[in-house]
């Protein structure tokens, strides 16, 4: 079977990204930008609090996070035992604040740093603890530091499977060629008309026979608009596909050579909370960065409700 034409280095890099993580750095427990389908961390208390999350079939494990109190305080072990959590196996003691590291020492207590994301661990506990200036402590970080071994793993929420991982960037696809310039575009940065045809084709082809090319469910999304065209889930405004394939703009004297942040951005829907999956098919769409970045973890809805309340309290502004 003959390959398809190659999307532009931009945009198919920014579908790829989708299944990807969010970054964090070396002081984070998480590790930074891999496939949503690694291992998860799951706090104690999220673990308790949503019964879904403990019967998911995670592709890669996961790794419960107990907070020191809960793993040496009276009748702990035994509660934890209960509930199907056994340190060292699928879970480690998080050590985050100093005062926990200063009153159940884990090296005076005989605990291990782990050496292994998958059951068993191989130890029994990780750190991330901060540095206070004010009296001059340093940051404590234990376990999963190694080059090789950098992060225990991915937020819980982010966490998607291969198969939906691989349907969202079929989805993702899809929706930027229903762009209004998407064609265009692709030909003003380097691919041939004949090859743009074919892939643009075979990409709606594709969407369509996997059933997540439904235009009333996109429509209901906010991923498009009334005429079928791609549109900002946010502001609305209808998206021109120049946006993928250019860097943000930089204000002067602020320059960084290292910026890759593009116009238009991947965007969810439903924002992501624990409990909830929301990487998935007909909940991602594209959207400005800077309307992302407004929208942030509170969703569409909830921003537009305070970005209503804000322009009422302006409204003298504009002659209202």
């Amino acid at each position: 079977m003959a390959r398809l034409p190659k999307l532009p280095n931009l945009l198919d890099r920014k579908i790829y990204k989708t299944g990807q993580t969010r970054g964090a750095d070396d002081d984070q427990i998480f590790q930074n930008r891999v496939g949503r389908n690694s291992t998860v961390l799951i706090p104690l208390a999220v673990w308790r609090g949503h019964e879904t999350i403990r019967k998911l079939d995670y592709e890669n494990g996961y790794i419960v996070l107990v907070p020191p109190p809960e793993y040496f305080g009276a009748g702990c072990q035994g509660k934890l035992q209960q509930e199907g959590v056994e340190v060292g196996q699928n879970a480690l003691v998080f050590y985050e604040l100093r005062s926990h590291w200063n009153e159940w020492n884990p090296e005076q207590a005989g605990l291990t740093a782990p050496t292994s994301r998958i059951t068993p661990l191989g130890g029994s506990y990780v750190a991330r603890v901060a540095n206070t200036t004010a009296e001059g402590d340093e940051r404590i970080n234990r376990g999963y530091t190694s080059t090789g071994l950098k992060g225990a793993g991915i937020r819980l929420y982010e966490y998607a499977p291969t198969a939906v991982i691989q349907s969202a960037r079929v989805q993702l696809e899809a929706l930027f060629w229903l762009a209004e310039d998407a064609v265009q575009t692709c030909v003003e940065v380097g691919m041939e008309e004949a090859a743009v045809a074919e892939r643009r084709a075979a990409a709606l082809a594709l969407a369509k026979k996997t059933g997540l090319l439904d235009y009333q469910a996109l429509r209901d999304a906010r991923t498009i608009d009334a005429s079928d065209k791609l549109v900002c889930p946010l502001c609305l405004e209808r998206l021109s596909s120049l946006g993928f394939m250019s860097r943000m703009g930089q204000a002067a004297g602020r320059e960084r050579h290292d910026l890759t942040v593009t116009e238009i951005n991947l965007f969810h829907i439903k924002e992501l909370a624990y409990g909830l999956f929301n990487h998935r098919p007909y909940n991602l769409g594209w959207g400005h960065h800077h309307c992302n970045v407004v929208c942030k973890d509170s969703g569409i809805v909830e921003t537009l409700k305070w970005m209503k309340a804000v322009t009422v309290r302006n409204s003298h502004l504009f002659g209202e």
